[in-house]
C-alpha cells in the first residue's frame, strides 16, 4: 500500500522573491498567518539577538548561524530546528509526536505548535553556539 503524503506545496511558490518576514507572514495563506505570528513571537522571545532573514524562501531566524526556519504550506506549518544529535536525542520524545522525518516538524493547521518545545529547542542551540565561540 502507498502511503498518503501530506500536501507539500509551500507557501512561496512564486517567483516573486519575499524580502522580510513580515511580507512572508502577511502573504501566507489565512489559516497559517496566526500560526506564524505566534511562533515568530515566541522564537524572539527566546532568542532576543537572534536576526530575522529569508533563506530558501522561507523565514528564519539566525544567531551566528541558522537557529530555526519556519514555513507556511497547505496543509500544515513546518519547522525546521537546527539541532545537534545531543539536544535531538535530549527531546525526542516530546519530538516524535511532530517529526517528519529526522528534524523537521510538522503542525497541521489549526493545531497547537509546541511552543514550549520550540523555547527549549532555540535556547539549547544558543547555548551550543555560544560553546562553540568560547572554544574557538
Amino acid at each position: 500500500m502507498k502511503k498518503q503524503s501530506i500536501a507539500r506545496k509551500p507557501h512561496n511558490r512564486s517567483k516573486k522573491q519575499i524580502a522580510t518576514v513580515t511580507a512572508y507572514i502577511n502573504t501566507a495563506p489565512q489559516p497559517s498567518r496566526i500560526m506564524l505570528r505566534k511562533l515568530r513571537a515566541v522564537i524572539r522571545l527566546a532568542a532576543p539577538r537572534a536576526e530575522e532573514k529569508i533563506s530558501y524562501g522561507m523565514p528564519y531566524f539566525g544567531y551566528h548561524g541558522r537557529l530555526i526556519y519556519f514555513a507556511a504550506f497547505t496543509r500544515h506549518v513546518s519547522i525546521f530546528p537546527m539541532m545537534s544529535t545531543t539536544t535531538r536525542r535530549k527531546y525526542l520524545g516530546k519530538l516524535k509526536p511532530y517529526l517528519s522525518g529526522r528534524v523537521t516538524m510538522h503542525v497541521p493547521l489549526g493545531e497547537k505548535i509546541p511552543y514550549q518545545l520550540i523555547v527549549c529547542l532555540v535556547k539549547a542551540r544558543i547555548r551550543e553556539v555560544d560553546a562553540l565561540r568560547k572554544s574557538q
